[in-house]
């Protein structure tokens, strides 16, 4: 019994303000309140009130989050992460008959280490004597490149 009065004060205490990671803007994750929706099928409709027209379905509860997920970030893709809306209230949304609400996670950066991987072409400029001494040893430029950059933003 303790233990649900303990999982009451927990919903209790979920806010908008509490729905964005106060991290580093780079890092930041996001919580959308989603309604789950269960099909006489057994599988799931999803609802994102926070972005109007954001759905998603899934045969399975896993799928149906996964795909939720993938859902947001095509919503948001364009957008810059001030721009993101994060008002509703979990507690203020009304439910139907067979429905739940979820919070599912965002994080840009994940989103785009998933989605977003177009090359990009970069001219640079090292020494010669460098560029010579990389070449004899068959150094892959562009890989060196993309590990200093993950290592220097910490985004491994």
């Amino acid at each position: 019994m303790a233990r649900i009065k303990n999982i009451k004060r927990c919903r209790a205490e979920i806010t908008p303000a509490s729905l964005k990671n106060k991290g580093d803007s780079k890092m930041a994750k996001y919580f959308y309140p989603v309604i789950f929706h269960k099909e006489e099928t057994g599988s799931y409709s999803v609802f994102v009130p926070d972005l109007p027209g954001c759905n998603a379905e899934g045969e399975s509860l896993d799928i149906a989050y996964e795909m939720t997920a993938d859902a947001i970030g095509l919503y948001l893709e364009g957008k810059e992460e001030a721009e993101y809306p994060t008002k509703s209230d979990p507690k203020t949304i009304a439910l139907e008959e067979n429905e739940f609400i979820a919070l599912v996670e965002f994080s840009k950066l994940e989103y785009d280490k998933k989605h977003n991987t177009k090359a990009v072409k970069k001219t640079l400029t090292i020494p010669a004597w460098l560029n010579e001494r990389a070449e004899k040893e068959h150094i892959n430029f562009s890989g060196i490149l993309q590990e200093a950059l993950k290592k220097k933003l910490d985004v491994g």
